[in-house]
């Protein structure tokens, strides 16, 4: 086995409080009862230390179901180092835990703009082999700061849609300088996270910082991609009417198909009472919406960055705000309305919430651990690009996750194959 080298360890982390480590640890304990697929892996990288002598960096979402996800890659060897992908979604016992098993962390909730680029920048001090991230802001800071520290990089994972939108940007401009795997869009990954994952938990942040009821009320959802669909089927089973808005064609049809009424947001803007964006796109509720808006509208965001609620446009148009509580802000316009903004345009799922179910994680986590080793151990095969995760990953960790269910399924007969593979078949 090797060693990690001793230059990579016993780093000092910078966090809140090493006390918090005792409500860490039963968080993490929590999830891991909820995360079998990981714990099979964990136990096999315990023997087989596929990470050993490699410091594996991770920008990402600082929560309990992550934080075992980077007790799982320590477990199969690597040296781990992590800052947080979300200034408010950092949960400071849970990064307290980390630390005191032994992972390096440079995190702390509601940090600075200053502070999170300050912590990126140490995190990839550590001269990282490899990495995770999560909206592919280290990876940019590795390609804009850190070009020739970029080029020795093996390679790394994307967690989420918008990393990977920019990870593609980079492809197809030919700059990106190591190859990076695209998580998000494996089947076990977009088909539960994406829809069932940011479903349940975009709602239960919503309805645990509003404490309003969603029946009877106008939902409108900007966006009808995987998240979109997860977030208008749960709006629509808690008895919403559902409004939504896209700039896909096809989206826009299937939604109509699916039961909504679609419509531009000019029109809807006029009608929602709750509007919850997931496009990871910018300025998709601005001004002209803003103004013609009922009073008591409420604005979350669910995709990645804090810019799909134009937040100057909206500060902008108020006469005086006031923060109500932690994540609700109250906006008053000239005219005596008031709208409020959850987790101030933030991921609202993290930001006001704790994130995904642990039950849909374990498939995501598990896809980012064997993807990761996927790319260190093919380097040598892979040019600098973006890549799908191989099938072979996606199917595994399927049956893994039925395995855990206690479901079997069917397989082929020799007969059945043999017709599937032939195209001179006799019926």
């Amino acid at each position: 086995m090797n060693a990690v080298p001793q230059d990579r360890i016993s780093r000092p982390s910078i966090i809140k409080d090493i006390g918090l480590a005792p409500y860490g640890y039963q968080k993490l304990e929590w999830v891991s009862q909820n995360m079998p697929i990981m714990n099979i892996l964990k136990a096999e990288f315990e023997q087989t230390q596929p990470l050993a002598g490699k410091t594996i960096a991770c920008c990402l979402h600082l929560e309990a179901k992550t934080g075992y996800l980077l007790q799982t890659l320590q477990a199969a060897g690597a040296d781990v180092v992590a800052c947080a992908s979300n200034p408010l979604s950092t949960q400071d016992d849970v990064v307290a835990a980390l630390v005191d098993s032994g992972i390096t962390v440079y995190a702390i909730h509601g940090e600075s703009t200053e502070e999170y680029h300050r912590f990126l920048e140490m995190t990839l001090d550590t001269k990282p082999d490899a990495i995770i991230d999560d909206g592919a802001d280290m990876v940019t800071m590795l390609h804009k700061d850190r070009p020739d520290q970029a080029r020795n990089m093996i390679g790394g994972c994307e967690e989420t849609t918008t990393g990977i939108v920019r990870l593609k940007s980079m492809d197809a401009n030919q700059t990106l300088l190591f190859p990076m795997m695209a998580v998000n869009d494996a089947y076990m990954k977009y088909l539960f996270d994406n829809r069932y994952g940011t479903g349940q938990s975009v709602w239960d942040s919503i309805n645990r910082t509003t404490n309003l009821v969603v029946a009877g009320k106008y939902v409108v959802v900007v966006g009808y991609g995987w998240c979109g669909k997860g977030v208008s089927m749960r709006a629509l089973g808690m008895g919403a009417k559902v409004i939504i808005t896209e700039i896909d064609p096809i989206k826009a049809n299937e939604a109509i198909m699916d039961g909504f009424q679609v419509m531009p947001m000019s029109e809807a803007a006029k009608l929602g009472d709750i509007f919850i964006t997931v496009t990871g796109n910018i300025n998709v509720i601005r001004r002209e919406h803003m103004e013609v808006m009922k009073d008591n509208a409420i604005m979350a965001n669910a995709g990645h960055f804090d810019v799909e609620i134009s937040k100057d446009d909206l500060r902008a148009l108020a006469v005086s705000t006031r923060v109500l509580k932690n994540t609700i802000e109250e906006f008053v316009m000239a005219d005596g309305r008031k709208l409020y903004l959850l987790a101030e345009g933030r991921l609202v799922n993290l930001a006001a919430g704790d994130g995904h179910p642990a039950e849909v994680m374990d498939t995501s986590f598990s896809l980012q651990a064997l993807s990761l080793i996927y790319v260190i151990e093919h380097r040598e095969e892979l040019g600098n690009h973006v890549y799908n995760v191989p099938a072979e990953i996606d199917n595994r960790v399927a049956r893994l996750k039925l395995q855990s269910l206690g479901v079997n399924i069917d397989t082929l007969t020799d007969e059945q194959q043999s017709y599937l593979d032939s195209w001179d078949t006799n019926l």
